[in-house]
């Protein structure tokens, strides 16, 4: 018999040469030349087979109720078990291909279809929790008397995944077709031998398992020293000096202990978390106020305070920024009172006013009303900046000033006569040029106002044109200051508190 050749390959035509070039694939030997189908695409055929359904994941199990309990030494036994969760379902099996027939004498490569995967199995279902309990126990050693079974439910198992379904077999992995060119028993008559193959078809990939449940968490215990129900905690408040004055005020904070060995308290075989929590201490501060300052109560009555209780269990009284107090705190057991000495308008120390120049030279005053007549609880200490200008500032603001002083007033150079303060300006280190008749002047003061620790600064300005003859102001008589109040009663305290509902223990 005759070959192209007798090796492995396909032909190709080059320049108008045939040629044999070399291939893996299996060869198919003719007295003519022959060619392999090689590297043609898969044709599929067929239709693929379908994942299967995930299965569904199992039910949770229910939590155990929480239950709050007196413990007065009877026997007692208490499940508070949680549920066990539901087993995940599982998946579904892949659904098998439609393989239908294979087509005969085909020109290219087939592909079998494929199975189809399975569904993955479902989660299992969470096991609940166990549920807490909280016993009040005037003694501890009634807990003993007391069995309790709280164990967190069980997890539900996973559910397994389904199989994979089978994939196609090819009825005919190889086939050859011929194609032949040219006339029968002329020179340029040559045929050639094409092969193909049918891939089959890949099985199905089995779906994974769903994951396990997780175990419930086992309840736990509080405990509570005590013979009647929990008050809620108040460690802030915010009320009315008048509250604070005619009653006082109560402030309380539970401090509570994480502890281990929760089954020890407990009967001998109870299942409860080890870790409790114990009511250390409850803690109760009041506070009260007492009114023994010169101004009426009256005018501060619906002022309100935030009361607060640190670190220490001590009580922090925040008092509004608008209201200046004069006072001192003292403790009597478990008591905070505050005695107010004085008290003022935080507004009433910014009332200066009403400036007036007088006098020029060595004379020369100015003269600033105290409107809200403070000042003798007030400590004032001022500023002054001394301009001068060859124009009337009185009317057109001048662009001529010149800074001739600009400092403190020394205390010695103002008096206070009433609520009048009287600056010797005239005794300033002003050389006596710039004091002198018919210049313009423009004085800006500020006052630095303090009482009590607080403190506040006011600007004010005055412009005129210094003459030789001016009347002075009639300097308002001082009030006569009020005699000092005898300290009002203390009546019997009797702090509002709280209603006492049974407080939400922490978990």
């Amino acid at each position: 018999m005759t070959f192209c050749r007798p090796w492995i390959g396909f032909l190709a035509m080059t320049s108008g040469l045939l040629f044999a070039v070399p291939t893996p694939a299996r060869p198919v030997f003719r007295e003519d030349c022959l060619i392999l189908a090689q590297g043609l695409q898969l044709q599929p055929y067929g239709a693929q087979g379908q994942t299967g359904a995930v299965g569904a994941n199992g039910q949770p199990g229910s939590n155990a109720d929480n239950l709050t309990l007196f413990a007065d030494g009877s026997p007692l036994t208490l499940n508070l078990a949680g549920k066990d969760g539901s087993r995940g379902e599982n998946g579904a099996e892949g659904t098998p291909p439609d393989c239908g027939n294979q087509p005969l004498e085909a020109r290219q490569n087939l592909q079998a279809a494929d199975g189809g995967n399975g569904g993955n199995g479902g989660n299992g279902g969470d096991g609940g929790n166990g549920g807490s309990v909280t016993i009040y126990a005037a003694n501890l050693e009634n807990l003993r008397q007391i069995f309790v079974t709280a164990p967190g439910g069980k997890g539900g198992q996973p559910g397994a995944g389904g199989q994979g379904s089978q994939g196609c077999l090819c009825t005919q992995p190889y086939w050859t077709v011929e194609t032949c060119n040219g006339s029968p028993g002329s020179p340029d008559y040559r045929c050639t031998t094409q092969e193909f193959r049918c891939a089959n078809g890949r099985n199905g990939v089995n779906g994974n398992n769903g994951l396990a449940g997780r175990d419930g968490l086992p309840g736990r215990l509080t405990v509570l020293n005590l013979n009647k129900p929990l008050e809620s905690d108040r460690p802030t408040a915010t009320v009315t000096l008048t509250t604070l004055k005619d009653n006082g005020f109560t402030l309380s904070k539970n401090r509570w202990e994480t502890r281990q060995g929760a089954t020890a308290l407990l009967a001998p075989g109870s299942v409860i978390a080890d870790e409790y929590l114990i009511l250390a201490e409850r803690i109760e501060r009041s506070f009260l106020l007492i009114w023994n300052a010169p101004q009426p109560f009256r005018s501060f009555a619906e002022r309100t305070v935030t009361l607060g209780l640190d670190d220490r269990q001590e009580i922090q009284a925040t008092f509004p920024d608008n209201l200046w107090l004069e006072g001192a705190t003292q403790k009597r057991d478990q008591v905070t009172e505050f005695v107010v000495y004085n008290a003022l308008n935080a507004g009433d120390a910014t009332q200066l006013g009403n400036l007036v120049l007088t006098g020029n030279e060595t004379n020369l005053k100015l003269f600033v009303t105290d409107q809200a007549g403070q000042s003798n609880l007030v400590k004032t200490q001022f500023k002054l900046k001394y301009r001068t200008t060859q124009a009337d500032p009185r009317f057109r603001p001048p662009t001529d000033y010149t800074t001739r002083f600009d400092g403190d007033v020394p205390q010695d150079l103002v008096n206070l006569r009433g609520n009048q303060f009287v600056i010797n300006l005239g005794q300033l280190p002003i050389a006596p040029e710039h004091l002198r008749p018919g210049l313009g002047v423009e004085v800006e003061l500020t006052a630095i106002r303090t009482f009590s620790g607080y403190s506040a600064e006011q600007r004010l300005v005055v412009r005129d044109v210094l003459s030789s003859a001016r009347n002075l102001p009639t300097p308002p008589k001082a009030p006569v200051p009020a005699p000092p109040q005898a300290p009002a009663p203390v009546a019997p305290l009797n702090f509002p508190q709280a209603p006492a509902p049974v407080v939400p223990l922490p978990r």
